[in-house]
């Protein structure tokens, strides 16, 4: 370990290590709000009732099949294949070359909407079964029920485990230095290139890692304990004198 080398490096690079950092925590929010958004599209989508009429029957299970192909295709594949898939594959297909970070953020999503969908699936599954036949009772459609009564609670349900992935995110960011996003990864690699010497260069980047999870972790458990509340309750209501 040369200590000057990694105080030069420090005090050089300092920049590109910061632009790298904003970079990774970029890419890790977007593709972890958007993936959200798509677990809970998957989640609403997979649990409509079986419709009345056959033809709409057949449909939703095309869907049901779709999805769950989705599913268990981005989960069952290493993000860096599919980073190198769909950026070298695009132009092959399509004719056109997808932008990098353009490909970053789709990847992300899509790859964290796989995993939400399924977190989703369990958090709506843990909402009681008698809120769904009350909304239903007075009228509500099954997207009203989903809304305004199963998603609130499911979304409480399933808040550390979005957060969760959003520290995954942050810390799986970094197979995108296959198709040369300027993310942490990649600028610590950069740096350690031009002076040869990869220990210090990732030992920064590690530590910069660390704060940024460590940091969410502790920002989502705030969230979580300011959702539960204090724990006391007063009962208010009429009281009756005799």
């Amino acid at each position: 370990m040369d200590w000057n080398l990694f105080g030069m490096i420090l005090q050089k690079y300092w920049p590109l290590f910061v632009k790298g950092a904003l970079t990774t925590l970029w890419i890790s929010i977007i593709g972890t709000v958007a993936g959200l958004f798509i677990g809970l599209m998957i989640g609403i989508i997979r649990t409509i009732p079986k419709p009345g009429t056959k033809g709409k029957r057949i449909f939703l299970k095309i869907i049901h099949i779709l999805l769950n192909l989705y599913i268990e295709i981005f989960r069952g594949t290493p993000m860096m294949v599919q980073a190198m898939v769909l950026y070298y594959g695009a132009p092959l297909f399509l004719g056109w070359e997808i932008p990098r970070m353009t490909s970053a953020l789709i990847i992300i999503s899509i790859n964290t909407g796989a995993y939400m969908a399924e977190i989703v699936r369990g958090g709506i599954l843990s909402v009681d079964k008698g809120q769904f036949e009350a909304a239903h009772a007075i009228g509500m459609s099954h997207f009203q029920t989903m809304v305004h009564v199963v998603m609130p609670q499911a979304l409480r349900n399933i808040l550390p485990a979005t957060g969760n992935e959003f520290v995954i995110n942050i810390k799986d960011s970094s197979v995108l230095n296959v198709i040369s996003i300027s993310e942490l990864f990649f600028q610590a690699k950069t740096i350690g290139g031009m002076h040869f010497r990869v220990f210090e260069p990732f030992l920064i980047a590690g530590i910069i890692y660390f704060v940024l999870t460590f940091a969410v972790t502790r920002m989502l458990r705030w969230l979580e304990k300011k959702m539960d509340g204090s724990g006391e309750f007063i009962m208010a209501g009429n009281q009756m004198q005799v």
